[in-house]
């Protein structure tokens, strides 16, 4: 399996589809600006987390594939579901792989910010990568335990 770099999605998606994501990043972020004056930065980076642009972007993801598939003579509800879900495992893996960021960034902080950064963020693009691998093989195993 190749990784591969594709934009054709872009081309999906509609003018005001893309100005609701920035639109509620943009609120996600200034929320947590505002959160973190109120309460302190410890308080205010937990909502850094703010699941608003996943929920955002899960429903276009569904509703692309459903068009698509529709636009080809099917159904595509199953189709859609299965997109969405797949953005789901990758944000959650995602996820993973940024506290593994962070721990890492905390280890290398007392060398300095620019050694912090690029140690964190080899190690992110690490843990992301492998984790997505690991997904890969498991579900190919379970594909021929299934059969």
């Amino acid at each position: 399996m190749q990784i591969q770099l594709s934009t054709s999605s872009l081309s999906d998606g509609r003018w005001y589809e893309y100005l609701i994501r920035f639109a509620l990043g943009g609120a996600a972020t200034v929320l947590t600006g505002l959160i973190s004056s109120a309460f302190g930065a410890s308080i205010g980076g937990l909502f850094l987390a703010l699941p608003v642009i996943f929920c955002a972007s899960a429903t276009l993801i569904e509703r692309h594939e459903i068009r698509r598939k529709r636009n080809a003579g099917g159904r595509g509800e199953c189709r859609g579901r299965k997109a969405a879900a797949l953005d789901a495992a990758g944000a959650a893996l995602g996820s993973v792989a940024m506290v593994t960021f962070a721990m890492a960034f905390l280890a290398v902080s007392p060398y300095g910010a620019v050694a912090a950064f690029l140690c964190s963020a080899i190690v992110w693009i690490l843990t992301a990568v492998n984790l997505w691998y690991a997904r890969w093989k498991l579900k190919c195993l379970v594909r021929r335990l299934g059969s």
